[in-house]
């Protein structure tokens, strides 16, 4: 393995993606000829083929399956030098991935971030909202550096690092006026009756809602939209008569904002609170070794 060069991992990693070396050698620059004789060398080094070639394009084997995935995040760990180079060369620059799940916003990033880049204009902020198991194969892959998020089925919790920040808990929403809010003591009956805004399958808080309906003996089979956008479930609660399930903290920004309202009922849902997630065997850039430390301090 140490005797694979940087332009081969280039070249796999295009290999990977374009399934055909005519156009990743294109994109890499070189002729042909040259990108095939890389390919040679690299399966020489390692002893085993891996492409098979077809007459459209090629194929990795489970060897180039495996070397491709290995390109790829050497690749990105490159890249992730480069920027702590940077960052000791002039001060806290470069970039700061952070991945969050929507109830974490309004209480522990946005709050955190606010203070953080004051401190730190020169930085580029992106941040990705989505699921907690979305978020999970994101950070595993290098997408992002740091996740507020929660801990999904089939992640090993051995390869993250977690600390708790967030526990709170789960309420229903509707818009204003919703018939809902005229019952005295909503069940969980009444809500089973109305159209529902979910989160995809995967997410936790989906599995432990429709859980929970099972376990209250509710089996009414939901009319439900799938979303794991903020924007556009608001959205649609306010067009519509659907309800939604939301962090309490979320409700409580929305229900100020005079968006939505909590329907008056305790849901026997409980979801694992939100943790501060890094990958324990990952180092973190200047950035985001900065930022974590905001939010522990914040936390």
């Amino acid at each position: 393995m140490m005797r694979l060069r940087t332009r081969q991992l280039l070249l796999l990693e295009g290999l990977g993606r374009e399934r055909n070396l005519g156009r990743a050698a294109s994109a890499l620059g070189m002729s042909q000829p040259a990108a095939t004789k890389l390919l040679q060398q690299a399966e020489e080094a390692v002893g085993v083929p891996l492409f098979t070639r077809l007459a459209r394009g090629m194929e990795p084997t489970p060897s180039g399956e495996v070397l491709i995935r290995y390109a790829r995040q050497a690749l990105v760990d490159f890249g992730f030098a480069r920027d702590q180079m940077a960052a000791l060369r002039s001060g806290l620059r470069g970039r700061l991935r952070l991945g969050s799940v929507p109830g974490a916003l309004p209480q522990l990033l946005a709050p955190a971030l606010a203070v953080w880049k004051r401190k730190h204009p020169k930085v580029a902020v992106s941040v990705l909202v989505e699921t907690s198991d979305v978020m999970l194969a994101h950070l595993q892959r290098g997408d992002v550096d740091v996740v507020l998020g929660r801990l999904a089925e089939g992640h090993d919790e051995e390869e993250l690092e977690l600390r708790a920040l967030l526990a709170e808990p789960q309420v229903a929403v509707v818009r204003n006026g919703h018939p809902l809010l005229e019952l005295r003591q909503p069940a969980l009956e009444d809500l089973a009756r109305w159209p529902w805004i979910l989160q995809p399958h995967g997410s936790p808080q989906r599995s432990r809602f429709e859980a929970a309906l099972r376990e209250a003996g509710v089996h009414a089979r939901l009319d439900i939209t799938e979303t794991a956008s903020t924007v556009a479930t608001t959205a649609l609660l306010e067009a519509s008569d659907m309800a939604a399930i939301m962090p309490a903290s979320l409700a409580a920004h929305y229900a100020r904002l005079g968006l939505l309202q909590v329907v008056p009922l305790e849901l026997p849902l409980k979801v694992p609170p939100v943790h501060l997630i890094t990958r324990r065997h990952r180092e973190l850039s200047p950035a985001a070794a900065s930022f974590v430390e905001e939010l522990r301090v914040a936390g």
